[in-house]
């Protein structure tokens, strides 16, 4: 978990909002100097990850993401779940914090509609409450800490899509593995709004996190 490599806020910085953009602007960062070849072994390997967890083995309709630059890549995860059978959604976004989501119907089908967003599928939007619908859900971070505490991209698109999950459906954030913080020594910062997440995936292992942050 925490190192002395990880980026984390000034001990004197008390205002929250500035502690997250610090905290998202060094992990960009520090995401962005991985070589490509690393980054193709890590899609591989937290692909392999994933489909180690039960909860997503007996899944049949799953909630993804289309990977952005930089993000643990999702695209060989995507392949293996659609080969498996399972339908799977993925996030459209709308204009301002919209929500909505749509079935991946494969590679070729996935457009980035907008510089930064994350590409997306054509088939037909099917609203935000489709997430109730799922058995499990696969969401993006830039960091989790072992607390639950998910330290999303900033625009708090998941923090309110995630509203509309069912009560006991688990949320699995994935992310690189120097992005895992210990709560005890090192806890992300967190305000009323951020919904915690159940588990983490890495390139080398997963967990679940503490029964309270359910």
């Amino acid at each position: 978990m925490s190192g002395t490599k990880q980026p984390y806020p000034n001990a004197e910085t008390t205002d929250i909002e500035e502690a997250k953009s610090a905290l998202r602007q060094a992990l960009r960062e520090t995401r962005n100097a991985r070589s490509e070849r690393l980054r193709k072994e890590a899609s591989q390997d937290i692909a392999s990850t994933v489909l180690s967890i039960p909860e997503v083995k007996n899944a049949q309709r799953i909630a993804l993401y289309a990977s952005r630059a930089g993000e643990p890549s999702t695209l060989p995860l995507l392949n293996y779940l659609q080969a498996m059978g399972k339908t799977i959604l993925l996030p459209v976004l709308g204009a301002g914090l919209q929500r909505d989501w749509a079935t991946y119907a494969g590679e070729d089908d996935l457009l980035q509609r907008a510089p930064g967003r994350p590409p997306e599928p054509s088939t037909d939007a099917l609203g935000p409450d489709a997430l109730s619908t799922v058995d499990v859900i696969l969401a993006p971070a830039l960091a989790v800490d072992s607390s639950g505490t998910r330290l999303g991209q900033g625009g708090g698109w998941y923090d309110r899509a995630l509203a509309y999950a069912q009560d006991g459906v688990k949320i699995i954030a994935l992310v690189y593995p120097e992005e895992i913080y210990d709560a005890a020594t090192r806890p992300l910062p967190r305000e009323q709004h951020d919904l915690p997440v159940h588990a983490v995936a890495t390139t080398t292992t997963w967990m679940n996190l503490p029964a309270e942050a359910l």
